[in-house]
């Protein structure tokens, strides 16, 4: 039984993507697509386990997702409208979502189908996360800042323009990539910060997010945020091996063992990197990888250059302003310059109430309030981020830190 449960969360995770686009491209069904999938995979759950895993799962899957949706159809069909979306249904034998020779990935493929012009740009991200990556709402708010009722009428009233608006489903041609490519990128970060997390759990996604950020690189060469994104994966990734102890616990930055990087992909990371920065036409991606490259390049947390740091990152906030932006260059300034610079700017973030929710702003105002001695403060800081983490490996963490500041009774 845990073979063929192994067998669907695998399922699950390689073929998820292509069954529901198969669904929308010939329904244009958003809502059907994912309900008859997430019925494809119970019934594998069931069917698997007495009869054998199949030797193509995806194929299985899109079958079974397809019947399901024709009985929908059917059932549904009163007038000519519904027959014709039920004679489509039947008329399709495969799982392909129109490859046209475009994009050479599958997964890349239904990313760009899927991110379409015709939606404000953080509707086509998380439309895509939801619909290809299999994430859930809740894992998209969170990834966005924003509740997860916010994200899921986000989600509807996207579902409910491409309905509305009858916005085909397909791969475009090569000459409108670029328009879609802001947002794949953005789909692509996200994926692997997702895999980034304090869940060593979700490391393949990080890995899955590299591979894709490496075809795009290949097949799009011209665009620089694209390579500039493959070198801050890949700068990141490098210090996956020092992230967490032989415990699960999380290892921050300035304490990691630095002979345990990947040296390896920083090499290739920062290669990446000054070719790119090169061309002379720095974004967003280029800039988070430039900072990636000055931790990368500290032989010791001591050696980090924090001023420079902290200039990349008002570099940043020009380029794409975020809170979460200053809540970082309030990080590197309270390292260059000390807490007490640092901390007016996390609490004038506080007081905004931008970062409301976000765990990390409670956990950098607790930290340089323990730098600064103000243990009660700091004390409370650490609880209110407690209350916030979204991780065990961070509330493992943040408890730590809530006993240093804590007087023993």
């Amino acid at each position: 039984m845990t073979g063929t449960h192994d067998a669907v969360d695998r399922a699950f995770r390689d073929e998820w993507g292509q069954v529901v686009a198969t669904l929308i491209r010939v329904t244009g069904d958003w809502d059907l697509a994912e309900e008859c999938a997430q019925d494809a995979f119970a019934q594998a759950l069931q069917t698997w386990p007495r009869d054998g895993v199949p030797e193509r799962p995806g194929a299985w899957l899109t079958t079974a997702a397809r019947n399901r949706a024709t009985d929908r159809l059917r059932r549904a069909a009163v007038g000519a409208a519904k027959l014709r979306e039920v004679a489509a249904m039947e008329a399709v034998q495969s799982g392909d979502p129109g490859h046209d020779g475009t994009v050479p990935d599958d997964r890349l493929r239904l990313m760009f189908t899927c991110c379409h012009p015709a939606l404000a740009l953080d509707a086509q991200v998380a439309l895509t996360l939801r619909t290809l990556a299999g994430l859930t709402t809740a894992e998209i708010a969170q990834a966005f800042l924003v509740g997860e009722q916010t994200m899921s009428k986000r989600l509807t009233r996207a579902k409910q323009k491409i309905r509305h608006a009858a916005i085909p489903y397909r791969v475009p041609p090569a000459h409108l990539l670029p328009e879609r490519t802001p947002a794949v990128l953005a789909v692509l970060y996200l994926l692997f910060n997702k895999g980034h997390s304090a869940d060593p759990a979700q490391a393949e996604l990080s890995g899955e997010a590299i591979r894709l950020a490496r075809v795009l690189a290949r097949l799009m060469p011209d665009e620089p945020e694209a390579v500039g994104l493959l070198a801050l994966m890949l700068l990141h990734d490098a210090r996956r091996p020092a992230r967490f102890d032989a415990a699960g616990d999380l290892v921050l930055l300035e304490d990691q063992d630095r002979t345990r990087w990947d040296t390896r992909e920083i090499t290739e990371g920062t290669a990446l990197l000054d070719a790119v920065l090169k061309r002379g036409r720095p974004g967003p991606y280029q800039v988070q990888a430039a900072i990636a490259a000055c931790h990368a390049g500290a032989a010791r947390a001591a050696d980090t250059d924090w001023a420079q740091i902290a200039a990349l990152y008002g570099e940043l906030a020009r380029l794409g302003p975020s809170p979460v932006v200053e809540l970082n260059r309030a990080v590197a300034v309270g390292m260059a310059d000390g807490p007490a610079d640092a901390l007016p700017l996390v609490e004038a973030l506080d007081a905004s109430g931008q970062l409301a929710g976000y765990h990390l702003l409670p956990a950098v105002r607790a930290d340089l309030l323990r730098r600064l001695d103000r243990t009660a403060e700091a004390a409370a800081a650490y609880r209110d981020a407690l209350a916030l983490a979204p991780t065990d490996a961070e509330r493992r963490y943040l408890h730590r830190r809530l006993t240093e500041v804590t007087p023993e009774p």
